[in-house]
């Protein structure tokens, strides 16, 4: 019960609640209120009730490779590959190629089970293909998503990239769950974060603030030099580094007088003293 609590405060803060303001008369039933500015408002009730309900179809399938989960939008393809890297599901992120359901001549030809869409409208084609080939469809939709061919519509905002994050990430948990990889009553350890859109300038910009960090870092972590107290005297065998001592500075004097024991006679005469 507190876990619950805790979900319908994330699908608050994510904004999960808040529809567009049109209204499709299949989804009227998912709708709780309208505000005065018109937007309409979705039952989270519902929309809690019926990601259970696709949790246990999910489950259902013997092979979690034949689940096929589609997202042409950009705010969904994190999340689906997110989602399939959990639950062992095929993700189709970007363009989805016309004839991947039905023409078996195709490179990317596949059978899947069971459909997961992150919006009608967008994945209108594989929508069409699915119907086509009997493949059971489960589809996050918003107020304003057309419901033809859809088997169980999870009502919710599937605009916002907050909101398309947390709903994959709410339904890879109760997979799991189910599945008992994980249990019950422990929070998973996976933040919901992963799961979130990012935009690439904002990924670039974070890479490039982390290596300078990392540059700055070296210079933070050089040993600083130790400290040395000038006051006191230095014991007398001090070695300085073992550098030879200067020499001793000539005594001060009259630099014009002869030096002593230097003698003063003409350079050029012969030497008075016999060599032996």
């Amino acid at each position: 019960e507190e876990q619950k609590k805790k979900d319908f405060q994330m699908m608050l803060a994510c904004s999960t609640h808040l529809g567009t303001k049109n209204l499709d008369y299949q989804m009227t039933r998912y709708v709780w209120k309208r505000k005065p500015d018109g937007i309409h408002i979705i039952n989270l009730g519902r929309t809690y009730d019926k990601l259970q309900l696709a949790a246990r179809i999910i489950v259902a399938i013997e092979n979690p490779a034949d689940v096929c989960v589609i997202s042409a939008r950009p705010y969904g393809q994190r999340s689906i590959l997110k989602y399939c890297q959990y639950t062992g599901a095929t993700p189709i992120a970007g363009r989805f190629t016309p004839g991947t359901f039905t023409n078996q001549i195709t490179n990317k030809f596949m059978e899947p089970r069971l459909l997961l869409l992150t919006d009608p409208r967008t994945d209108h084609q594989a929508i069409a293909e699915s119907a086509y080939a009997n493949i059971p469809t489960i589809a996050f939709c918003d107020t304003d998503s057309p419901l033809k061919h859809i088997d169980v519509a999870i009502p919710a905002n599937n605009k916002g990239k907050h909101s398309i994050g947390l709903l994959y990430w709410m339904l890879a948990r109760e997979v799991l769950r189910l599945r008992g990889t994980i249990h019950r009553s422990q929070p998973w350890d996976v933040m919901v974060d992963l799961f979130f859109y990012r935009d690439p300038e904002e990924v670039e910009a974070q890479a490039k603030e982390e290596a300078a960090a990392r540059e700055v870092a070296p210079l933070e972590m050089d040993v600083a030099p130790p400290t040395t107290d000038w006051d006191q005297p230095q014991p007398a065998g001090a070695d300085w580094g073992g550098q030879p001592a200067p020499p001793a500075a000539p005594p001060a004097g009259d630099w014009s007088m002869p030096a002593t024991g230097v003698p003063t006679g003409e350079w050029g005469a012969a030497p008075t003293e016999q060599w032996q």
